[in-house]
């Protein structure tokens, strides 16, 4: 808490600046450039770094509001360097006997800069760094005869990071989720997993953690390790002594716990990436749905059916758009009434405890009582459809390449007229002529020709 009683209340006008980003480059310049000083950075350094950075790009920065209009009339990266001071995120220190001012940055805002530096960047990968950092400290804990109980409170430390790391990598991998629906098209969801997952995941945290095998190739031995140092007294009582310097002595109890809690930190990582690779299996599965729903939307059943529940959701007419869809769907299709419906109705369940009954088996329909639910079948009668074919017969014979079908009740009766002249029991018989197919602009139907058979009866 120390650092954060030292924060200056100017400290946090940064974020709420309009110049934000601005701001941000400008500390990661200046922090890039006191990394590779020897020792103080000098103002003219800092504002001729700063002047070459924003050379190459143009910048726009707003007036704040402490800003004056002799402000306004400096150099951008004077500007950008002297609200920095201002505000406190950089500090001056005047050398008298050099004649200089130099820059430094604060401990606390050294702090925030570094986390900017990760936010800005990926750096190298922070699994990789803690599981060597563990290996290489129960390395020297086993071999090194001047090892300290510090060192392994410090491999405890890189454990739980590693293990935090893992676990911020699992749970944001529902954004990816997130972006398959946000996409619209194929090529877009395609760029998105190219370049988002693949690029940013895969490639830079999953891949490195899996193929690399930087955690399975330290973790065999440094879990041997482990149980030579639980199994060996001596070497934990060599530790003890080692570590007496310090205020409070160290114990045979605490190494001990202190190794346990090492080894089941290594389980806990097992568990992470397990359920990473999980989390991965399942965006895999939903990203190919997701392509291939996208790339056969407009050919498949399923894709058309929510192109048009989607339509009626975002209608204000929506009453007039379902009475438009009620008269042109067809329901007359065998595979729309069957046993696998899209709800059934379930019983009451009035106790859970109480023994349920076993549901009702659902009989599976015959052909003839699927046709006699088959509203087109119900709409005309056997004698309705005879003086369909029979009037426009000559000699016996009628063809449809002469028929002229112009309503929805006449297309219905030639529908009904085939189903009735392929039936034994019909007074009629039909012949196909294949490959021709008769277009009249609103209907679509094969060239048939419907004979009177000279013996048949027709029953009314």
């Amino acid at each position: 808490m120390r650092l954060m009683n030292e924060i200056p209340d100017s400290f946090w006008s940064l974020f709420r600046s309009r110049n934000r980003d601005i701001y941000i480059e400008a500390l990661l310049q200046i922090n890039e450039e006191y990394e590779y000083s020897n020792y103080y950075l000098s103002r003219e350094v800092c504002i001729q770094t700063l002047s070459d950075y924003f050379s190459r790009r143009k910048i726009v920065i707003v007036q704040e509001d402490m800003e004056d209009d002799f402000d306004m009339l400096e150099p951008p990266a004077t500007r950008i360097l002297n609200w920095l001071i201002r505000n406190q995120w950089l500090r001056k220190v005047d050398d008298y006997q050099g004649m200089t001012t130099n820059i430094v940055i604060p401990d606390y805002a050294a702090v925030m800069v570094e986390a900017f530096a990760r936010l800005d960047g990926d750096g190298e990968d922070e699994t990789q760094v803690y599981i060597q950092n563990v290996y290489a400290i129960l390395f020297a804990l086993k071999h090194d005869p001047c090892a300290s109980f510090g060192m392994l409170k410090t491999a405890l430390i890189n454990t739980r990071k590693l293990n935090k790391t893992l676990q911020d990598m699992l749970h944001n991998m529902d954004k990816f989720f997130a972006s398959l629906l946000e996409q619209k098209n194929y090529g877009d969801l395609l760029k998105e997993h190219l370049d988002g997952y693949v690029e940013e995941l895969v490639h830079q945290k999953y891949h490195i953690l899996k193929t690399s095998d930087n955690f399975y190739l330290y973790k065999n031995d440094s879990k041997q390790w482990i149980q030579a140092m639980l199994a060996d007294p001596v070497w934990i009582d060599q530790l003890c002594a080692r570590s007496k310097s310090g205020k409070v002595p160290v114990t045979p109890q605490d190494v001990v716990d202190n190794l346990d809690m090492i080894q089941r930190g290594f389980d806990d990582i097992e568990h992470r990436i397990a359920n990473m690779d999980k989390e991965h299996s399942k965006y895999i599965r939903a990203t190919v749905t997701r392509l291939n729903y996208l790339l056969n939307e407009e050919d498949n059943m399923k894709g058309l059916v929510i192109d048009l529940l989607n339509h009626l959701s975002a209608s204000d007419q929506m009453e007039e758009d379902l009475k438009k869809v009620g008269e042109i769907m067809n329901l007359s299709q065998v595979n729309i009434v069957s046993d696998q419906s899209l709800y059934k109705k379930r019983k009451q369940r009035t106790d859970f405890a109480k023994n349920l009954e076993p549901d009702m088996e659902v009989e599976e329909l015959t052909k003839d009582q699927i046709l006699n639910m088959n509203r087109m079948k119900s709409r005309y009668s056997r004698k309705q459809i005879e003086m369909f074919l029979t009037e426009r017969m000559s000699k016996g014979k009628v063809s449809t390449a002469d028929m002229s079908i112009d309503s929805e009740e006449d297309f219905e009766k030639l529908i009904l007229a085939y189903d009735f002249a392929i039936r034994k029991n019909s007074g009629f018989t039909v012949e196909t002529v294949e490959g021709e197919v008769i277009d009249h602009g609103t209907f679509r139907y094969p060239k048939l020709t419907f004979t009177k058979k000279s013996s048949g009866t027709m029953t009314t």
